[in-house]
């Protein structure tokens, strides 16, 4: 299993911590707006990641989190004129469902920052009881100086960020790349500590939610290209201080979805709401895979409609295998292994292991439906469709691909083998009559 690795830039064989368990964490919503589908590409390629794993035997302990108290989410609550808690609320259910309509578990530790607050705050003592934080009037920062590979993830320097900083007007900070692990604020929800009321910085609570639940170095730690610097880059610095490593062993970060060549954002305005897509959103996921995850994805309707064609395609012959299953000559009890689907299978679990290449695995799938037309066209193809059946299923279920079959029943066999009688009598009348029915079914296509 080879995993392209942020942190060192290079593709690094997959060694887990603890044998057969991968623990895993992705940095999750903050809660004040519906999700837009750049924000769904992490929620799918992060889901697959886990089912892969998953697939290959080990147990995945999977973490996302809710920031469910930030600037944003009081500003939404001041329009809306209601307060914090009822927008997270609102939010986090929109997000499940968004979750759920694009085939993504719901079903993973979901930490809320609210429910954290003393682990964060402890936390947060810490680093100042090591000298790696200080604070003033009722805010804390972070010495960023006081660690010395900050910049590893990102590749920046300090130098650097020094001398392209804007002119600092914050007087409190020492240093002005120190960032924010508590906010002294009298706007909005607020909790004690001991410099007094406020919040924490966004930067402090993905990491000391992680130490408080994980207990120390992580698997994998996944998110948004853009939340590398300086979110990630954040993240690495308090846990260097807080525990001398890198918090994870292997950072992954997947690319942006570009409209017109700009990142989808909703400060852009360029967004499109998950909630707002038509239909099975399965041509949806099929979309946010088709591309490696570290590459940039190009969205428009046109791009997103020819997924969707594809997908509507994949799904029919899946469908049309086991009608054809229903009526095929049924021969062996015990699946039999087809050289052709075996090579598939390799295939696309080999591209699956070299750095989750969905492309590549998604080009399998296709040759996986080439196969199974053959076998349809085929009246002795029960073996062939049952196999082919078979490893549609698997490819699903890594995918998160999700299909709803109702196998044909007595009436409907019936009406196909009247169909069949029809055609070879030339009673063409009959046969595009019975033809209709059986499309009406969505046994023809």
């Amino acid at each position: 299993m080879k995993i392209y690795n942020t942190l060192n830039k290079t593709l690094e064989t997959f060694d887990p911590i603890h044998e057969n368990t991968v623990n895993m964490y992705v940095c999750g919503p903050t809660v004040y707006n519906y999700i837009h589908v750049g924000n769904a590409r992490p929620v799918i390629f992060f889901d697959v990641v886990r089912r892969f794993f998953e697939y290959l035997g080990f147990t995945v302990n999977f973490v996302s989190n809710f920031t469910d108290v930030d600037d944003k989410i009081i500003t939404k609550a001041i329009e809306d004129e209601t307060d914090e808690r009822t927008i997270a609320e609102k939010f986090i259910e929109a997000f499940y469902r968004d979750v759920e309509r694009v085939g993504s578990s719901t079903k993973y530790l979901a930490p809320r920052v609210t429910k954290y607050m003393s682990a964060i705050i402890d936390y947060i003592d810490q680093l100042i009881q090591e000298d790696f934080a200080y604070a003033v009037d009722g805010d804390v920062y972070f010495r960023v100086t006081k660690v010395d590979d900050y910049g590893v993830l990102s590749g920046r320097k300090i130098k650097d960020l020094e001398s392209g900083a804007r002119v600092e007007v914050n007087k409190k900070k020492e240093n002005p790349l120190d960032f924010t692990l508590w906010k002294s604020t009298t706007e909005g929800i607020k909790y004690p500590s001991p410099w007094g009321e406020g919040r924490p910085g966004w930067h402090t609570e993905c990491v000391a939610m992680i130490h408080d639940i994980f207990g120390g170095k992580i698997d994998i730690h996944g998110g948004g290209a853009d939340l590398m610097f300086p979110h990630h880059e954040n993240e690495i610095a308090q846990n260097r201080a807080f525990h001398q490593h890198h918090l994870a062993n292997y950072w992954m970060h997947n690319g942006h979805l570009h409209v017109n060549e700009q990142k989808m954002s909703k400060s852009e305005g360029n967004v499109d709401l998950v909630k707002d897509l038509d239909g099975d959103l399965m041509g949806f996921r099929l979309f946010t895979l088709g591309t490696h995850y570290r590459a940039p994805i190009s969205y428009s309707d046109e791009i997103l409609e020819s997924y969707v064609n594809e997908w509507e395609k994949l799904k029919r012959v899946y469908t049309q295998a086991f009608y054809a299953l229903d009526l095929a000559e049924r021969l062996d009890e015990d699946l039999v292994k087809f050289t052709a689907l075996e090579t598939i299978r390799e295939d696309f679990v080999q591209a699956m292991r070299d750095d989750f290449n969905t492309a590549n695995a998604i080009t399998e799938l296709r040759e996986l439906a080439k196969f199974t037309n053959r076998a349809i066209r085929k009246t002795d193809g029960y073996d062939a469709l049952r196999a082919a059946i078979d490893l549609f299923n698997t490819m699903f279920t890594i995918l998160g691909l999700k299909v709803d079959v109702k196998r044909m029943s007595k009436d409907t066999r019936a009406l196909y083998m009247a169909w069949t009688d029809a055609r070879k009598n030339k009673d063409f009348e009959k046969a595009d009559r019975l033809r209709e029915t059986l499309q009406n079914r969505g046994v023809l296509a």
